[in-house]
């Protein structure tokens, strides 16, 4: 099948009357400058789709839920404590149906591809299902229903706190030593969906102590390792009282940090620690809409980008799935810091939203270990913008990708995952479908 676009921003810029054809759910063939065959399916405008570095899927049935005052000093670490309990009652049918959703809200949004921090392992009461990889199953079932690439991080969690303190009755569903979770990693390969790729993530320093750090990084075979990092003051702090060190510059000096890793969030990160970070190759794994709504600070973005240092955006807790969001919230947090505008825009490339896309592109493609841009021989993951959308009048190249961030309304017509179009119209070719069988577990959960 080909497919023919006015304009698309390849992998070497923008071209226009560009023709794609796929084969194999790849691109096979770029053709620029040419006119559309008969038989060719005609769109406006395409850009590549965008990885959605981190995700946590069954939060996203908890959206809403959290935004009544609990008392004093609501926090991210009151936040979990919700979490903890809403987790109790999430069994396999619940956690497919509901990740289901929030994949192909990911779509409509012009994410194609999720990196899936998997953590709730167990059965509610702690217990080990028959198959220790049943609910990462349900997370590679949810993928392929909703037709986004998967990049699967099964969770290490062992402990409550630096130091390798005793986990709480809370995490139990999380929990496994070193053996049962290379265990777990293997038979969830086993279920990756085609084009699935498998990493692995210790939850953060908190969660693992260093020796069982060591232990896990073989298990991932060269694939991914994610974990989370610096994300509030509090940990920052508990990790000084522990080690003598800040989180990051901890993982800096102990850990063999590249570019397979990814510091999710690196909220509260020093000038050396972004230098080192940028220089290891290590991508920044940012998830503005979450890191805002649990008040956990602004990442120094402009001092990263200077740096050159690589990053991506995940939607983290799905509390609003919008890929344009995450990356205009990461523009506004620093113009509001910084009192000034266009903050994250480079000389060499001054359209801030276009400057950030491409940057999340590729920083979000090395976090998941994929290739990303259209180019041939790249997995086919295509996002067509939505002609009739009055932002996009009059616009042409990187104006197109600011106009969709910053300010259009409908911004995505269609989107192809892997040659398939899953999206088009701006809806999920199976959202009603999804939509049912998630009302019904959100039913059952908060019944």
């Amino acid at each position: 099948m080909a497919l023919w676009f006015e304009t698309a921003l390849l992998e070497t810029g923008w071209a226009e009357r560009i023709r794609l054809t796929l084969a194999g759910g790849r691109i096979a063939a770029v053709e620029t400058g040419v006119d559309p065959a008969p038989q060719d399916e005609l769109h406006f405008a395409a850009l590549p789709g965008l990885p959605n570095l981190h995700s946590h899927a069954f939060q996203r049935a908890m959206a809403g839920l959290t935004e009544a005052r609990g008392g004093q000093g609501d926090d991210f670490w009151s936040w979990r404590e919700l979490m903890y309990r809403f987790v109790r009652r999430i069994g396999p049918e619940h956690c497919e149906a509901i990740a289901a959703l929030a994949y192909a809200e990911m779509l409509e949004s012009g994410f194609t591809r999720v990196g899936e921090f998997h953590y709730l392992h167990h059965a509610p009461d702690g217990s080990r299902y028959a198959d220790p990889a049943e609910m990462s199953g349900r997370i590679a079932a949810a993928a392929e229903t909703a037709g986004i690439g998967l990049t699967l991080l099964p969770v290490f969690y062992a402990h409550g706190g630096f130091g390798g303190q005793a986990p709480g009755a809370a995490q139990a569903r999380f929990v496994n030593d070193v053996d049962g979770f290379a265990d777990l990693v293997e038979r969830a390969r086993a279920k990756l969906p085609r084009n699935g790729v498998i990493g692995i993530a210790p939850h953060s320093l908190r969660a693992v102590t260093p020796e069982e750090l060591s232990a896990l990084l073989p298990i991932a075979k060269g694939g991914p390792v994610h974990i989370h990092s610096a994300e509030q003051v509090k940990e920052v702090e508990d990790c000084v009282a522990w080690s003598g060190r800040r989180p990051v510059r901890w993982l800096l000096d102990a850990a063999p940090v590249d570019a397979r890793w990814t510091l999710i969030h690196a909220t509260h990160v020093d000038a050396d620690e972004i230098a080192d970070i940028a220089a290891r190759g290590a991508v920044a794994g940012l998830c503005p809409i979450t890191e805002a709504n649990l008040g956990d600070g602004l990442f120094p973005a402009i001092d990263y980008l200077a740096a050159n240092g690589a990053f991506g955006v995940g939607s983290d807790s799905n509390v609003r799935i919008d890929a344009a969001e995450e990356l205009r919230l990461l523009e506004y947090g620093q113009r509001l810091s910084r009192r000034g505008r266009n903050l994250l825009a480079s000389d060499a490339r001054p359209a801030t939203g276009a400057r950030l896309f491409a940057a999340a592109v590729a920083g979000g493609g090395r976090s998941l270990g994929v290739e990303t841009g259209l180019a041939v021989g790249r997995q086919a993951d295509i996002v067509s913008l939505d002609r009739s959308d009055p932002a996009f009048g009059g616009r042409s190249g990187d104006a197109l990708i600011d106009s969709w961030i910053f300010a259009s309304r409908r911004p995505v017509d269609c989107v192809w995952r892997g040659g398939v179009k899953q999206v088009e119209g701006g809806r999920h070719r199976y959202r009603a479908a999804i939509e049912a069988r998630y009302g019904v577990a959100l039913k059952d959960l908060l019944a």
